[in-house]
């Protein structure tokens, strides 16, 4: 039923389906995610690079989506070398990871809140392409529009415009998504700037920090620990991106006013 000004009316609405999705692998499961079941395949990839389980896509030598008919859920079923498996053992991360939660289920502070990696790109972006950006990207949001219950992230390259934009439940699966379709496509993260719809968390910064991008931007505001990270790291983080203006927060200089 909707209710418009006190008169209500029969009505339906498309909403997004949320699904939960096991990361396995060499048949161990590592995560948990409660996430969109589209472009799993790139949510793969770009989880396990985000989270340095591999070091290059390539090193994912088979991915394999299976549903579920039990639980209505998804696995993602990799194999990866030996000395990635060893490394994540060390890590000993278990994730359940529930819609918009990013670092659910890690077993220490130090790892929640681990250096981003250093990006020292000196690509510069020009004040007029932060609002095409954001024009752009609200314009790609395909289940944006349907439902008004999902995030995006996109990645933007100067000159040439939107190459990809991914969506989901959860503003870090939508990241994760974009790193892993970036990944597929060769796309070069430091060539480019990542657009998100949402707030930029801290666990976002880490997340661009692996992707390579110099350059993050986003419709709401960072948090306090979100613009310390990224400083750290050497990203431009943009925040309060709109149509009429946006606020720079940390290394300005690759934004041309």
């Amino acid at each position: 039923m909707l209710a418009w000004r006190g008169t209500p009316t029969p009505g339906t609405r498309i909403v997004p389906e949320e699904t939960p999705v096991a990361l396995t692998y060499n048949r161990l499961t590592h995560a948990v995610m409660m996430a969109t079941p589209q472009d799993l395949q790139d949510f793969a990839i770009g989880f396990s690079l985000s989270e340095s389980i591999v070091a290059h896509a390539a090193e994912i030598e088979e991915l394999d989506v299976v549903p579920s008919p039990r639980t209505d859920g998804v696995e993602l079923r990799m194999w990866v070398p030996d000395h990635c498996m060893a490394a994540l053992d060390r890590r000993r991360r278990a994730l359940a990871g529930p819609t918009g939660c990013g670092l659910c289920g890690l077993e220490s502070l130090d790892e929640a809140i681990r250096p981003a990696a250093t990006v020292t790109a000196d690509l510069t972006i020009p004040q007029a392409e932060i609002a095409a950006a954001m024009s752009a990207m609200s314009a790609a949001q395909v289940l944006g529009a349907e439902t008004r219950a999902v995030h995006a992230a996109g990645f933007w390259h100067p000159g040439t415009g939107l190459l990809a934009v991914r969506e989901d439940v959860g503003r870090h699966n939508a990241l994760d998504k974009l790193a892993g379709a970036i990944a597929r496509g060769a796309v070069p993260g430091h060539a480019g700037m990542v657009v998100m719809t949402s707030r930029i968390s801290v666990e976002l910064v880490q997340k661009a920090a692996a992707i390579g991008t110099p350059v993050l931007a986003a419709v709401s505001a960072p948090t306090a620990l979100a613009i310390r990270m990224a400083d750290a790291a050497g990203i431009t983080l943009v925040g309060i991106a709109r149509h009429d203006g946006f606020e720079v927060f940390t290394h300005t200089r690759r934004i041309l006013m």
